[in-house]
């Protein structure tokens, strides 16, 4: 089960889609809940495709992706940066002062943000930017190093063609 928000129903079609695609012989479900809706499949396989899945919360324990998944997201490493940005992360408009010609002027521009709790999740999402050449800085809030911050134009813009907006 996939909870998602009602807010990006274009994520719960694309998580459905997914689903039925790797379980084509499965039924696949949505259950209304207030404010979003999971979307569900059930199979005894389910383990064997996602082995990091467990009891107790997954910023306790350890969440480290087998060979061959590793391989998948080395061949696809921005479907992967794409699913985490889309899950745990947003593109915002970010916006400081500076003195131009003595005057105060407003300067904007945008920044992506991924914020996990899980050590080995923000890990994994890093190690992924290292690779693709983007350039990330930890941003901490109350002294938790939970935010990952993209704010370099280069960066920006490479995340822009390859993750592209919720929906």
């Amino acid at each position: 089960m996939i909870t998602c928000t009602e807010t990006w129903p274009g994520l719960m079609d694309h998580c459905e889609q997914a689903m039925r695609a790797v379980f084509p012989e499965n039924s696949v479900s949505r259950v209304r809940r207030t404010g979003c809706s999971n979307v569900k499949v059930y199979s005894k396989h389910l383990p064997c495709l996602f082995p990091q899945h467990g009891p107790g919360k997954k910023h306790q324990r350890s969440i480290t992706l087998e060979p061959w998944q590793q391989e998948i997201v080395d061949a696809h490493p921005w479907e992967f940066i794409r699913g985490l940005i889309h899950s745990d992360g947003c593109r915002i408009t970010n916006w400081t002062t500076r003195m131009v010609g003595g005057e105060r002027k407003r300067y904007e521009y945008p920044r992506y943000f991924f914020t996990n709790v899980s050590d080995d999740i923000r890990r994994l999402y890093t190690d992924t930017l290292d690779k693709l050449g983007i350039e990330w800085t930890h941003c901490a809030r109350n002294g938790n190093p939970y935010n990952i911050s993209i704010a370099r134009k280069t960066s920006v813009a490479l995340l822009d063609t390859h993750v592209g907006p919720k929906h």
